[in-house]
């Protein structure tokens, strides 16, 4: 959802000033522009900026939410739509295009009349042009990554050859591995890199395969560019690396040769980003093998059932798990490492036992917390100001900007310093020992003594970054020159004060401005009394309401004189400039390892922060590798919704034991927490695994490699996928990619059709997890006959038997009196065979004649009146069976009883009968069969 932006504190539009010429031959430049439904393509006027045809009415519709702002550029037929933009307005249109939406380009152009050129181009993967435009006033969240894919489609299933550049941290990547029709494994790299754009061959979107691998990019909010297959070659690609990657070009023809499809991916990704044109990438860029297997694997509708990740929709930030989680610090760094390690859990137990290690140094140690965020907040955006630097844009505020975070570096050490916890030496190796290594008068202290000769720090307080004068001789010599002129100036100013007879500066002003340099100045009112001197000594410059400006053949000198000292002067600062920013450069790979320390040490301090600053406290978890142990959530809560003002969250125990309850089938009302349960479990895991204690009193957690959600679903009718059919692939996803070692979450499978369809669908996929993927699942449902699978656990039958099923119910309880239903919210052991949906309805004040219709009609379908709900009983919850079990002699003592009460009745000549002899032998049959049934449970439900 895009907001309607206000353009300007007082609403008015920029006006479109072209004269009839220009028009004319802007709209003949216009015209020669190749047609790109995707570009989003803006006209620099100085002031501010115009689109013009589609664009102009998109961006009228999206951003002012009015056709009226569009304004008609040239006559006759056929005038171009065209709508202007102000530069606070431009700026928040390339945010939400690059940033937010996948679905566009962006372009500028610059120039005049007729003719203009492209002067920048950005994608939602590469940004990079439009940097200072996008973080000018915001912090950078998410550094963006493009993905380049190469299919080889074969009998058994389809090799991927994947390749990927983030270009804000300059690093290279490439994987190789099998992959199913839905694409799953590919579906889950893009989550885990955070991938913003995709590059595919351009005839491959035409088969069915491609089809399906659209739907997945689609799924993952990713935008689709095709390139020519041409480009996706291996041809010079290792010579090409070798000058792009830092280090020798052995071990980048050794990793490139491994792979036999990512090769030609990471061509296509070179040309397309066009690395090889910008010498300052040369030597800067690193190339890795990325492995699915390094981190759990999430795929886009795990994301979403889990809200891991912002969205525009969230209502306050506590709405997802990285809204609650972001407590960090520093300007950005913090945010973009918290951002990729939820994307990217550990797998490793050592791992993630390390970051636990320390957000429990920090939850212990309060002082030790509060001391590294203190001075944390004071550090700048370390990773974004390295990478200006290396890509040329850097200038002396960002150099200052760097030495402002580097003098905090002791204060942190101090800190560290004074931890004497049981991990105290895990965190002198893992931060201390790097900090003092980077601190040292060979790396950092040489930079701090850098810019301390060079940079004027004094003039820091008024915003003004320059280099000292006494830096270099040339600019002492040059500063010495201009103080003198300026002295000269001043003398001069006195003296002429003095023949005119006027007061200095009262009456006699000495003004400098960009049109006439240094000038006297007096009013209009003083003009009569010097005129004749005026006229005979001096030359008036101009006459204005703020008076005459005139000045000498001295002052003029002078002023010339200055005017050339200041040139050379800004010259000589701007050469010195250059130098100690390359300088500054040459620190690049100290302040990259020093923005990777830092950052961690701040989402791991944001952690604690969390952990402590609950009203309910989070524990460390018990991690185990995925082949031994359970997972135990003793009094588990989802932060997310424990975190929301309103709430007051009854916490549950979730526990999935290998052999008995594994698989975990969860039943009970509508509105009873089934959802958010089978949810928090799944959340608490990936929280854990991210290296974060979790809302529990305890947890024991054995290591997940993947999680799969299938929670609710929605119509896709733009791809012609309906609900259900949404449903099925999300299934399917999980039937091909899970194992033993996923953890499977599934909220209300086979709704979508009907009755019969649903529930055959439901238990046979239960059934095939259960005996043939073996991966704990939480299986919640309305299907209440599933509940029989957990009866085979205790089969006689050993090929019937199903081993490890359990079931659990979400408690209700109901006032006899009112038919009231009151939400327990506690998941307790056993079946439930009521959902409660009418009471549900009677919650949201559905009309009382619905109400009782419906109830008729439940009646009928299921067989049951509301005497077999035990509603006389006040104090019963649900969660005891309705349909009663009957002893076999019961059952056919009752049969044959009920039949001879039917014979008879049917034997009655009720033609022959008046009324009420007629209701007299029925209630003769009645009394018979109320006399039975006292002996007779099996007769008592008919009563």
């Amino acid at each position: 959802m895009v907001e309607a932006f206000d353009d300007n504190s007082n609403n008015k539009l920029p006006e479109l000033k072209l004269d009839t010429k220009q028009a004319q031959g802007f709209l003949s430049f216009f015209k020669t522009l190749p047609n790109d439904s995707r570009a989003i393509r803006f006209f620099d006027r100085r002031d501010y900026y115009t689109a013009h045809g589609e664009n102009a009415t998109f961006i009228a519709k999206t951003y002012y939410h009015t056709t009226t702002v569009l304004r008609q550029l040239g006559s006759g037929s056929d005038p171009l739509s065209s709508v202007s933009v102000s530069r606070t307005m431009f700026e928040t249109i390339a945010r939400d295009l690059l940033l937010e939406r996948t679905d566009h380009t962006l372009e500028l152009y610059e120039g005049s009349g007729s003719n203009w050129r492209l002067v920048k181009s950005g994608t939602p993967g590469n940004i990079g042009s439009f940097e200072d435009v996008l973080f000018a006033n915001s912090e950078m969240q998410d550094s963006p990554v493009v993905v380049a894919l190469s299919l080889n489609f074969r009998e058994n299933g389809c090799t991927v050859g994947l390749s990927f550049v983030d270009l804000t941290k300059r690093v290279l990547g490439m994987a190789e591995f099998l992959d199913d029709s839905h694409f799953t494994n590919v579906e889950s790299a893009l989550v885990a890199l955070g991938c913003k754009e995709c590059l595919l061959p351009s005839e491959s979107g035409k088969s069915t395969e491609n089809r399906m691998l659209c739907d997945a990019l689609t799924k993952c909010g990713v935008m689709l560019t095709e390139r020519k297959k041409s480009e996706f070659k291996t041809r010079d690609l290792v010579q090409d690396l070798g000058r792009l990657v830092k280090g020798s070009i052995e071990p980048v023809r050794d990793l490139v040769s491994g792979f036999e499809f990512a090769p030609g991916a990471l061509g296509a990704l070179l040309s397309y980003a066009e690395l090889l044109a910008d010498e300052s990438n040369y030597g800067n860029f690193t190339l890795r093998r990325y492995s699915l297997d390094s981190y759990m694997r999430l795929d886009s509708a795990a994301m979403r059932a889990l809200n891991v990740l912002e969205s525009k929709t969230d209502a306050n930030k506590n709405f997802s798990l990285f809204g609650l989680m972001n407590r960090t610090c520093t300007a950005g760094m913090g945010k973009r490492l918290l951002h990729m390690w939820l994307k990217q859990p550990l797998l490793n137990v050592n791992e993630i036992n390390l970051r636990l290690d320390v957000v429990q140094a920090f939850v212990e140690d309060t002082v030790l917390r509060q001391d590294l965020r203190q001075h944390l907040r004071r550090i700048s955006d370390i990773e974004r100001l390295v990478h200006n630097l290396q890509k040329r844009r850097a200038g002396l505020a960002h150099i200052v900007k760097l030495y402002q975070s580097t003098i905090r570096l002791p204060y942190i050490k101090s800190a560290l310093e004074r931890y004497d916890g049981p991990f105290s030496s895990m965190m002198k190796s893992r931060y201390l020992e790097p900090l003092e290594l980077w601190t040292d008068d060979d790396h950092l202290n040489k930079f701090i003594g850098l810019v301390e000769a060079s940079v004027d720090l004094d003039q820091l307080e008024n915003r003004e970054y320059m280099i000292s004068s006494s830096y270099d001789p040339t600019l002492t010599k040059l500063k010495e020159q201009q103080e003198s002129l300026e002295n000269q100036i001043h003398k001069l100013h006195r003296q002429t004060a003095d023949d005119l007879d006027l007061p200095v500066d009262k009456a006699l002003k000495l003004d400098k401005g960009t049109q006439f340099g240094h000038v006297f100045r007096i009013t209009k009112k003083e003009e009569p009394k010097i005129r004749k001197k005026l006229n005979s000594q001096f030359v008036v410059l101009e006459t204005r309401k703020d008076g005459v400006k005139f000045t000498n053949t001295k002052l003029r000198k002078l002023g010339d004189q200055y005017q050339q000292v200041l040139e050379e002067y800004k010259s000589c600062q701007k050469e010195l400039v250059n130098r100690v920013v390359q300088t500054a450069a040459t620190f690049s790979e100290v302040f990259e390892s020093l923005a990777e320390l830092i950052s961690e040490l701040d989402v791991l301090l944001s952690f604690a922060d969390l952990a402590s600053s609950c009203p309910t406290p989070y524990t460390r978890p018990e991690i185990t590798s995925s082949d031994e142990g359970d997972i135990i959530l003793e009094g588990s809560r989802h932060p997310c919704v424990e975190a929301q003002d309103w709430v007051n969250f009854i916490p549950n125990d979730c526990k999935l034991i290998r052999e008995k309850s594994w698989f975990q089938i969860i039943t009970g009302p509508n509105m009873g927490g089934k959802s958010t349960f089978i949810r928090q479990v799944g959340v608490n895991i990936l929280m854990a695994q991210v290296g974060c204690f979790v809302p529990c009193d305890n947890a024991s957690i054995s290591v997940r490699d993947c999680i799969f959600a299938r929670v609710g679903a929605g119509d896709c009718q733009l791809r012609g996928v309906s609900t259900f059919m949404q449903e099925m692939l999300e299934t399917a996803s999980i039937l091909k990619g899970a194992t033993d070692k996923s953890l499977i979450i599934i909220d209300e499978l086979g709704r979508g059709t009907s009755t019969y369809d649903g529930f055959g669908l439901a238990w046979a996929i239960c059934e095939h997890i259960v005996e043939v993927i073996k991966a704990p699942t939480l299986f919640a449902t309305h299907f209440h006959e599933l509940t029989a699978l957990s009866l085979e656990n205790a089969s006689d039958d050993q090929q019937k038997r199903i081993v490890g099923v359990a079931n659990y119910h979400v408690s209700a309880h109901i006032d006899a009196s009112t038919r009231k239903l009151t939400m327990l919210y506690k998941v307790e052991p056993g079946a439930c065979d009521q959902s409660f949906g009418i009471h549900v309805a009677e919650f949201a004040n559905f009309p009382e004649s619905v109400v009782a219709l419906a109830r008729e009609k439940a009646a009928e379908l299921e067989d049951f009146s509301p005497s077999a709900l035990s509603l006389t009983d006040t104090t019963n919850e649900f969660g005891s069976k309705r349909k009663r079990v009957y002893e076999p002699d019961e059952m056919s003592q009752g049969v044959t009883k009920a039949r001879q009460i039917l014979e008879a009745f049917v034997d009655l000549p009720l033609e022959t009968m008046d009324k009420m002899q007629a209701l007299q032998e029925l209630r003769k049959l009645k009394d018979n069969l109320e006399k039975d049934a006292e002996n007779c449970r099996w007769l008592q439900q008919f009563l």
